[in-house]
C-alpha cells in the first residue's frame, strides 16, 4: 500500500505553541496524531507533550495494532497524564485535545480517535467524506438546532486530563481505497478554512507538501491567531487523491495580481 504524508506546525500569534504533532511508522503500521494544549490553564504544553509522547511511544515498533488495542493505549495516555498532574499543584488541571489517524497497513484498515476540537478529515477522490464532531458548546448547539454565533469555540466539554474523566470518541474501522486523503490538524487550522476550500485546495495539487503549503498560505493571509498544526496523509498514486480544479477554485489560494 502506498502512502505519502507531510507534516506543518507554525505558532501563531500566541506567546508559545501548545500543539505538538506526532508520527509513529513501519512497514505494518502507522500513526499520526495532533494535541493541542487547552488554553487558559498552565501546563497546556506539557500536557500536550505526555499524551503525543506516550501514545507513540506505546505504538513504536509494534508488528500489528486493532482499535482495541488504540484505545488501551490512550486510556494509558490518560493514566500518565492524571498522575503528572499529581506531582504539580501547579499543573493540576492541565490537559489537551487529541485526534489521531491509525493505519493497519497489512489489512488496509483505518480508524481514528479524537477528544475535544482536534479534528480528523477524510477525504475520498478529493471529497469530503467524514470529520469528526468536536466535543465542544458550539458544536453541542448546532447539532441542537440552536444559533451558535459568537460561542466560544474553544469551550470544551472533553479533553485528556479533564475531570471527571469522559471516553475518548472512535470512528468504525474503514477499507483503505486509493485515492483516500486525511487531515488531521488542530483548530487553529480548521477554524480559518473550510470544508470546500480544503477540498479545492486539494484539487489543485499533486504532492501531500503542497496541500499543506496551499492552506497554510490562505490561512496566513487571513487573520491567523492560534497555532496551525496539521498531517495530510495520501493513499495511493498522487491524481488519485485529488480531482482537476476549475478556474473558480483559484480564487481563494492564488494571491491577485494586478
Amino acid at each position: 500500500m502506498k502512502m505519502m504524508f507531510s507534516s506543518r506546525c507554525q505558532q501563531g500569534m500566541r506567546n508559545e505553541n501548545q500543539d505538538r504533532t506526532g508520527i509513529e511508522l513501519n512497514e505494518h503500521t502507522a500513526c499520526f496524531l495532533v494535541c493541542d494544549g487547552v488554553a487558559g490553564l498552565p501546563g497546556g504544553e506539557l500536557a500536550a507533550q505526555i499524551v503525543r509522547d506516550s501514545l507513540l511511544e506505546q505504538l513504536r515498533d509494534s508488528e500489528g495494532f486493532t482499535p482495541a488495542i488504540t484505545q488501551a493505549a490512550i486510556e494509558q495516555c490518560q493514566q500518565t497524564l492524571l498522575a503528572a498532574q499529581g506531582t504539580n499543584p501547579k499543573y493540576a488541571r492541565m490537559s489537551t485535545t487529541l485526534a489521531a489517524l491509525f493505519i493497519d497497513r497489512k489489512q488496509q484498515q483505518a480508524w481514528w480517535a479524537h477528544a475535544g476540537d482536534s479534528r480528523v478529515y477524510h477525504f475520498r477522490h478529493g471529497v469530503l467524506y467524514q470529520v469528526t464532531r468536536d466535543h465542544s458548546l458550539a458544536q453541542q448547539l448546532h447539532e441542537a438546532g440552536y444559533e451558535n454565533a459568537g460561542i466560544n469555540s474553544n469551550l470544551l466539554y472533553n479533553a485528556l486530563g479533564v475531570e471527571p474523566a469522559q471516553p475518548v470518541t472512535f470512528s468504525d474501522v474503514i477499507t483503505l481505497t486509493d485515492g483516500d486523503a486525511f487531515l488531521v490538524c488542530t483548530d487553529g487550522f480548521w477554524l480559518n478554512l473550510t470544508t470546500q476550500e480544503m477540498e479545492h485546495a486539494l484539487r489543485m495539487v499533486n504532492a501531500c507538501e503542497e496541500w499543506l503549503t496551499l492552506m497554510e498560505q490562505a490561512i496566513n493571509r487571513s487573520v491567523k491567531s492560534d497555532n496551525l498544526s496539521a498531517l495530510a496523509v495520501w493513499i495511493g498514486e498522487p491524481q488519485e487523491a485529488t480531482l482537476f480544479y476549475s478556474q473558480a477554485d483559484v480564487a481563494r489560494f492564488l494571491p491577485t495580481r494586478y
